[in-house]
């Protein structure tokens, strides 16, 4: 059996209960010149959607910076108090001078102002959680946020402060008790898993490259969440090379079953695209067309389990001018109703803007890579041994031993059946 992601009637204006967040205070989060963490696929990203007419009247929403008290929700003050100094030090670059922070590494240069670029992004998180708590809105995006390694007390890979852990804090605190964030980086989402690793109302969901092959090496299936909050922390991780259809197939074995056994009053997701088959800092071999179908499944999880509450932050994805804008157009599209078909032509006007950011670079035609979002659905454990199949057929069979993995360590402690694919 096979199956696919459709979008829905596409509306043509978006409904006034949808809020995109952002700031060109964002452009400000710049490691330095040569980092891969360039700020400038953000201003394509908006450049593009608004190009396509996604964001034809739909008003912005800027936010104000995340307060010390606010960044006090996951931060310790030593570690603000570093991020600051280091900031006006006049110091930037890879100067080793907050090594125990994480400050000043190859990773985590320093560059000026990083605490207000770092606040500024966790305020966009937070002014998105405000809207949906609020009521005002059911959905919101920051393309801005998703730094989601942050740790309490250091800086890590390329994330200052982890403004989705801070945005799911507040939201803990403002009338949320069981909160889902499923996490598509292809790098384990392991500051927001160590933030929430022992509450019970956060269930976490990372799907990434497998921990043996890429950096942060965690993200196990054995890191099930622990004390009271065991069962609540899922993770699904992928060989290198794992494909769309592959891909999907996973992530419908086990995401929808989880979120539908938690019970979510909302959906957090963060949306990173170093998942790409281009994407110089990662293995895996996703399109454009499978992020998209990963984002569209999302909206559908907080649609049919969380009365349609979702906040979409970015992340990872430094394919700065093919990839990262048209998958975050896409992602702009979903939360606004707004979808983008696939063989959409990309306009001229922006391919100029691009090639000016990147020259020389080869831009892509249409909204889509070609990929298959096609999939076939995991229908229990089992499968051919690998000796003497075929290579398609050995990685099916390594897809699903990792799906019965991550099931067999989580499912039962969530009331369900890891055998069972109707679970």
């Amino acid at each position: 059996m096979t199956a696919s992601y459709r979008p829905a009637q596409v509306e043509s204006t978006p409904p006034p209960d949808r809020v995109v967040v952002w700031s060109t205070d964002y452009l400000g989060y710049r490691w330095s010149a040569e980092h891969p963490m360039n700020p400038g696929r953000l201003q394509l990203t908006m450049a593009l959607a608004e190009s396509l007419g996604v964001l034809t009247g739909t008003e912005l929403l800027r936010p104000a910076s995340a307060t010390d008290a606010e960044l006090l929700r996951i931060h310790t003050s030593d570690y603000i108090d570093a991020v600051k100094r280091a900031g006006h030090s006049g110091h930037p670059g890879v100067t080793e001078v907050d090594t125990p922070h994480g400050l000043g590494t190859e990773d985590n240069p320093v560059f000026p102002q990083m605490h207000e670029a770092g606040a500024t992004l966790a305020g966009g998180s937070l002014a998105a959680a405000q809207e949906i708590a609020s009521g005002r809105t059911r959905r919101a995006v920051s393309i801005g946020g998703g730094m989601h390694h942050a740790m309490p007390d250091r800086a890590s890979g390329f994330c200052v402060y982890n403004d989705v852990a801070i945005a799911i804090s507040w939201l803990l605190d403002n009338g949320f008790d069981r909160i889902a964030y499923v996490d598509v980086d292809a790098h384990h989402g392991d500051g927001v898993q160590h933030a929430f690793l022992h509450d019970p109302r956060v269930l976490t969901v990372s799907l990434h490259q497998h921990p043996a092959t890429l950096w942060p090496n965690t993200g196990w299936v054995s890191e099930v969440g622990e004390g009271a909050a065991e069962g609540t922390a899922v993770n699904l991780p992928f060989l290198p090379g794992t494909e769309d259809s592959l891909w999907l197939r996973g992530f419908h074995a086990v995401v929808p079953a989880v979120v539908a056994a938690f019970r979510p009053q909302i959906v957090v997701s963060q949306c990173g695209v170093d998942s790409h088959r281009e994407d110089p800092l990662a293995d895996l071999s996703l399109t454009v067309d499978g992020q998209r179908a990963a984002f569209l499944a999302m909206r559908d999880l907080a649609d049919r389990y969380a009365e349609g509450r979702w906040l979409a932050v970015g992340g990872g994805g430094y394919g700065l001018a093919r990839v990262v804008p048209r998958a975050w157009t896409h992602l702009i599209a979903a939360a606004l109703d707004r979808d983008v078909e696939p063989g959409r032509r990309i306009p001229s006007d922006w391919v100029e803007q691009a090639r000016a950011v990147v020259p020389g670079a080869e831009m892509p035609d249409t909204m889509s890579d070609g990929g298959d979002v096609e999939y076939a659905h995991w229908d229990g454990p089992g499968g051919a041994p690998e000796t003497g199949v075929p290579a398609k057929d050995r990685a099916v069979t390594r897809v699903d031993a990792a799906i019965m993995a991550s099931r067999r360590a989580c499912f039962p402690l969530l009331g369900l059946d890891p055998e069972d694919p109707r679970d």
